[in-house]
């Protein structure tokens, strides 16, 4: 049976080769630690692409479909794409945020990160950044995009403006996650640009 036919087989071999990489190139390093690290790195991707894909994609994508009189229309994107992928979205927003803040409590960071001390300032800028996109996430993205999928009922006026909150709000954690991004990586690195 070949892994790739499905999604958890492709996953696993994907698991399998990384392990098998490791073991021949650095050896397993079987910290809590390292393991929550891959958890929140592996969310954060998730949550981070999906971002990209509503941004980059999907939501140029329904403006032309919307502009296209004889087209398709977006509804099959509103359909069966947009609930799954917002699924998806904000439960990687959930686990990325948990396991960063598992990271940092396991390193013994969290209170220097979160209170912006010296010690934590670099990944305290990330964190802070992240949870006020996981914020935006749940509180504006979220209930809105309902309405705007119609999974609750809204009249047209609160269908419009609920589409305007959750754009910019989406808007807003795209332009956040570059340096959120820098912050993680900088803190990993020595600095933002060493």
């Amino acid at each position: 049976m070949n892994p790739l036919n499905t999604i958890q087989g492709t996953i696993i071999a994907g698991v399998v080769i990384a392990v098998a990489i490791a073991l021949t190139t650095m050896g397993i390093n079987p910290l809590e630690q390292s393991m929550i690290m891959w958890l929140h790195v592996g969310a954060g991707v998730t949550w981070i692409g999906l971002l990209y894909y509503f941004n980059f994609v999907q939501v140029p994508a329904l403006a032309a479909a919307a502009k296209d009189q004889g087209g398709p229309g977006g509804a099959g994107i509103s359909k069966y794409v947009a609930p799954r992928a917002l699924l998806w979205f904000r439960w990687a927003a959930v686990a990325t945020w948990l396991t960063g803040a598992l990271y940092l409590f396991r390193l013994g960071l969290f209170d220097d990160a979160f209170l912006l001390r010296p010690a934590g300032f670099t990944i305290g800028v990330g964190a802070w950044l992240g949870t006020i996109m996981l914020f935006n996430v749940w509180v504006l993205i979220w209930p809105n995009q309902k309405k705007v999928l119609g999974l609750v009922e809204a009249t047209a006026d609160e269908i419009a403006k609920a589409r305007r909150v959750a754009f910019l709000a989406s808007r807003t954690n795209t332009m956040l996650s570059i340096p959120m991004l820098m912050s993680m990586v900088g803190f990993g690195h020595g600095g933002f640009f060493v």
